[in-house]
């Protein structure tokens, strides 16, 4: 018996003008085969739907035991396989656990998913801030991504690192360009904000005590996501989700300067003009409108660190760790000729 793939070639060949011996040849079977197909009617099917196949239902050991573990998990849908195989061995059960897991993965109760219910947060409250890596030819940027939680308004810029002199210095910029401070941030486990997070065995949060002076001299209070909590991240992963796919994929940049061009005139006229779909509204319209008033007052002056470790350099010698470097000397460079003169009329004095 020929599958149901056979016959749609042949109807095909057949349409094409092909005669029935090269059809033959090429199914592989003989004239007689395709003449029969022809005479029966086998190509005046729907072509369009494979029939079904049918299989008969194979019995197994499990069958008569089925009632049993359908009627315990209607009752307590939380038992698990090993105790239902224990219990059904008890019963008579002949046969091994693997058929018993297939069979309570198959139909054990499960409850309806609880609704996912959104947490939004009042105008000028709260702002996720977070860093995603993009590789460019001439190596990798970080950007650092603050969303407003309220509006949704999205800053962006693109750094060489993830330092802690980079978060600052990106969130002075972010303060400026909304014109004011939020009442907290939220980390996502940013190294160069959270030190330590020992919450999850009844500790307490340690932040860098640097960036804690700077949350103080700005007004805002540092909030971190739990770990494995998705839910509090949401804000912030979607529009590096949007950033990656809407600003950085498909567009060429020459360098960082036409990098930081380009995401300054994409978030000014894509990202904070279009209709948000969550909120359905446009970001800068509803931050203008709703939050800008909400936002606590800029410091007075720009934050001046503490401690910060010293800047990098491209070269290090031992004259740089040694102090401060020594004014150059210049050296006359001459031929070996110029030597041998030189020595000869040290001679020819020394003679005298």
């Amino acid at each position: 018996m020929y599958g149901w793939d056979s016959l749609v070639l042949l109807q095909h060949l057949l349409d094409e003008g092909v005669s029935k011996t090269a059809i033959a040849q090429r199914l592989g079977v003989s004239r007689r085969v395709v003449h029969h197909w022809i005479a029966t009617g086998q190509l005046t099917r729907d072509f369009d739907t494979a029939p079904p196949r049918q299989y008969a239902p194979r019995r197994t050991q499990l069958d008569a035991y089925e009632a049993i573990i359908t009627a315990r998990l209607a009752t307590y849908p939380e038992l698990s396989a090993v105790r239902l195989f224990d219990e059904i061995r008890a019963a008579g059960y002949p046969g091994g656990i693997t058929q018993v897991r297939a069979y309570v993965a198959r139909v054990r109760p499960r409850p309806a998913p609880a609704p996912l219910v959104r947490c939004e947060t009042a105008p000028g409250h709260a702002a996720p801030v977070d860093f995603a890596e993009f590789r460019l030819p001439w190596g990798k940027r970080y950007a650092l991504v603050v969303v407003l939680g309220f509006s949704r308004l999205l800053w962006c810029k693109f750094y060489p690192r993830q330092t802690l002199a980079v978060v600052m210095a990106g969130l002075e910029e972010v303060f400026a360009y909304i014109g004011g401070v939020p009442t907290e941030l939220l980390f996502d486990q940013m190294k160069a904000v959270i030190v330590e997070d020992q919450r999850a065995d009844g500790g307490k949060l340690l932040e860098n005590p640097e960036f804690l002076r700077f949350a103080a001299h700005w007004g805002f209070r540092i909030r971190a996501c739990r770990p494995y909590r998705a839910q509090t991240k949401g804000k912030v992963e979607r529009p590096i989700r949007y950033l990656r796919s809407n600003f950085f994929y498909g567009r060429e940049f020459i360098g960082d300067a036409a990098l930081a061009a380009q995401r300054l005139a994409w978030l000014e006229g894509v990202a904070n003009v279009r209709t948000h779909r969550t909120t359905q509204c446009v970001p800068r319209i509803r931050f203008e409108t709703e939050e800008a008033m909400h936002l606590q007052p800029l410091a007075a002056r720009a934050y001046r660190p503490l401690v910060l470790p010293p800047p990098r350099t491209s070269r290090r010698t031992v004259a740089h760790l040694l102090g401060p470097t020594l004014p150059a000397v210049a050296v006359e460079r001459r031929g070996l000729a110029a030597y041998r003169q030189l020595a000869e009329a040290s001679a020819e004095e020394g003679a005298r």
